[in-house]
């Protein structure tokens, strides 16, 4: 982390002028002067944006430096290429595109001291939040004002020099895009350097002018000393440990944190800095001893001191770098341009991939300080980068292949529509519902999902069913006098089982209870017809009594061709209640979505019948406990000669019907292929289907 360390001045900074990391880093402010310090030949100002602007980092605003000497210019940084955020990865950029030389730093150090080892230790309990950390040690600095050339280079960025300690480590920020860190070694409770996750409300008074202190959570990473955190890792260092015009002995920290992790804690607490947007945007392990070595370099000359030997570090193994590869045909044939192997190669040398061309494919080994290079597509981009992306042609027509719909896209169509026309209003709601809502769907054995944000407040649980949402909606309506109304909605639940999180797209249906007594059947009618468009007109659908699943008073399991699809039902009060429904509602949950890879289904087209029909109603009073499944497979079993189809028709109940019985209307159809039937040859099919009811099942029948 550069640091904001006040000593000598505390005035206010002026429009365009700031206190280096005094808040966080805008696109790239960049000093010509400074860019040039690494170009052999120098460049213009303007040759540096025109550049830097092909290189695609297009230029933003610019003007001239308070001494007239200078242009500061201001660059737009993509969010991948943190390797930018400083002069010498735009010098490198300059370089590349225009020939010239890159002179890199001078970071050379002569350790003259004791072990660093004998003075301080480093213990890193969060290697994935911190994955490398490492520590120097200086004794005997002498803080004072920056030479000028320093506070020279700083003032060209718009930031305001402190003194030559805290100016070296913003030099090597904005030099070579690694953020440092410089603790007052006397303040260090018992020299300890611990990298952990804060604990609940840790207080951590953080650097800068009218700071206040903040409390901390369990997700902050910090770096603490043996009592007390001493720096937000990667966002901001502590106030405590900051160094003064007393200072003389120091700890030089260099390290890499996590971009989540930095990102979410400078987010949660509101503190931002140029070192969390270079941390934000990746800092490489491996780049880390270099920026080390070039402040120990700066402050030994800058301060005087004497730099210990050796370096303490905890922390992962560096990353070995990785190799991509690059077909140069493959190249040729994104770009739309004819560039020769050789051209590639040497474009690739130049921005330091260290390329061999072998058989058409050159093998690179990426930088450390390129971490968005990950694949072979991004060297084709930096060939064209390179090559020059104006000179890339644009074609003036495209040629495209319109794809044959995908099955599901069908599938999803199909159902939609059939609903609509059966009435349904889609709807699309919020994947969160209310604890009390949730937990009215919960099936045994499965348990909640909730999110940690304080933005969900009263509905902080994923919905486990599509149903909660879509009675949320029937509410919305009813208060605004709709009546009569049939819902639906495809979209993800979520729930727990044991340690595993479980999502699933389901189809929820939700629709108004007709007047008249039907019971489930109007739901049962809808899902019939979903069935038959995902299976044909073969497709059997059946609801199989289940009294498990508590939101339901009279609930089924829904059953497509024998494999179970999900459940519906009549709505129970104490649930209707909840959501302060007045009106009885159906229900449906099914997974239909697992069919639709399979859309359209096979189907054999048939000859429409030749002959007519004879059909015959026959009312029945049973038991209410017997269902319609029950009745129709009865029928089919007796196997009666011409027989077509058995459909209901109606079922009734009143005070004409004893109690615990309800009066069943049914139709039978009988067909010959041949020929046409004659009454007479139906008449002992039904007088045999009649006398089973009455035997079997106990029915009395009425006509």
């Amino acid at each position: 982390m550069a640091a904001v360390y006040p000593v000598t001045d505390s005035a206010r900074p002026p429009v365009g002028v700031r206190a280096a990391n005094e808040y966080a880093a805008r696109p790239m402010y960049a000093s010509t002067v400074w860019l040039n310090d690494y170009l052999d030949p120098p460049a213009s100002a303007d040759e540096q944006a025109e550049l830097l602007t092909r290189a695609g980092f297009p230029l933003e605003d610019r003007e001239d430096v308070e001494d007239g000497n200078d242009v500061r210019q201001d660059f737009e940084m993509t969010s991948n290429r943190g390797d930018c955020t400083c002069h010498l990865g735009m010098a490198r950029e300059i370089a590349a595109l225009s020939g010239r030389t890159l002179k890199t730093p001078d970071t050379s150090v002569n350790p003259t001291g004791n072990r660093a080892a004998d003075v301080v230790t480093v213990t890193n309990d969060d290697k994935e939040g911190c994955p490398r950390y490492t520590a120097r040690i200086i004794k005997g600095v002498k803080v004072g004002p920056s030479p000028d050339w320093l506070a020279a280079r700083l003032r060209a960025r718009g930031d305001i020099p402190r003194n030559n300690l805290v100016d070296a480590t913003n030099y090597v920020l904005f030099e070579m895009g690694q953020p440092t860190h410089v603790f007052d070694l006397a303040k260090l409770k018992e020299s300890k350097i611990i990298i952990r996750r804060a604990t609940k409300d840790e207080p951590f008074l953080p650097l800068g002018e009218g700071a206040t202190e903040v409390k901390l959570t369990t997700d902050d990473l910090v770096i603490a000393d043996a009592d007390r955190p001493v720096a937000l890792a990667g966002v901001k260092g502590g106030a405590l440990t900051a160094v003064d015009e007393s200072t003389v002995d120091i700890l030089v920290e260099a390290a890499t944190f996590a971009p989540v992790t930095v990102r979410n804690t400078s987010r949660r607490h509101g503190i931002a800095s140029d070192s969390s947007y270079r941390f934000e945007r990746g800092v490489h392990p491996a780049g880390i001893d270099a920026a080390a070595d070039r402040l120990c370099h700066l402050i030994l000359d800058l301060c005087g001191g004497e730099l210990y030997e050796g370096v303490v570090e905890d922390g992962s193994a560096i990353p070995a770098p990785i190799t991509v590869t690059m077909r140069t045909q493959r190249c040729r044939d994104i770009l739309g341009v004819e560039i020769a192997d050789e051209t590639m190669r040497e474009s690739l040398d130049l921005l330091g991939f260290q390329p061999k061309l072998e058989a058409g494919v050159l093998h690179c080994t990426v930088p450390s300080h390129r971490m968005d290079i990950v694949r072979e597509v991004d060297l084709i981009e930096e060939v064209a980068r390179v090559y020059g992306l104006d000179r890339i042609p644009i074609a003036d027509t495209l040629q495209i292949r319109v794809a044959a719909p995908q099955a599901r896209e069908l599938a999803r169509t199909a159902i939609n529509n059939a609903l609509v026309g059966m009435d349904f209003v889609e709807t699309i709601t919020h994947s969160l519902v209310s604890e009390k809502a949730a937990d009215a769907f919960l099936a045994p054995g499965t348990g909640p999902l909730r999110v940690d944000d304080e933005r969900a407040k009263s509905e902080p649980v994923l919905r486990p069913s599509v149903v909660p949402s879509l009675l949320r909606v029937r509410k919305h309506n009813e208060d605004n006098g709709v009546h009569d109304l049939r819902l639906f909605e495809s979209a993800s639940t979520f729930h727990a089982e044991g340690n595993a999180h479980v999502e699933h797209i389901r189809l929820g249906l939700v629709m108004d209870m007709p007047g008249h007594d039907e019971g489930i059947r109007p739901m049962r009618g809808v899902i019939q017809r979903l069935g038959e468009i995902l299976h044909g007109p073969d497709a059997t659908v059946e609801f199989a009594p289940i009294d498990t699943l508590p939101w339901l008073d009279a609930g089924a399991e829904v059953r497509l061709n024998g494999t179970s699809i999900g459940w519906a039902g009549t709505v129970a009060d104490h649930v209707r209640m909840t959501f302060d429904l007045s009106v009885p509602v159906l229900v449906a949950d099914i997974d239909v979505h697992q069919y639709y890879d399979a859309f359209p289904p096979d189907t054999t087209a048939r000859e429409l019948p030749h002959f007519p029909a004879i059909e015959r109603d026959v009312s029945a009073i049973i038991d209410e406990h017997v269902r319609w499944q029950q009745v129709a497979s009865l029928i089919e079993s007796l196997k009666p000669e011409h027989l077509d189809a058995t459909e209901f028709v109606t079922v009734f109940r009143g005070k004409q019907i004893p109690k615990g019985r309800k009066s069943l209307t049914l139709r039978v159809r009988f067909r010959a292929e041949d020929r046409t039937l004659r009454h007479e040859e139906a008449d002992g099919a039904m007088n045999a289907i009649m006398a089973a009811l009455a035997d079997q099942l106990g029915a009395e029948i009425r006509s």
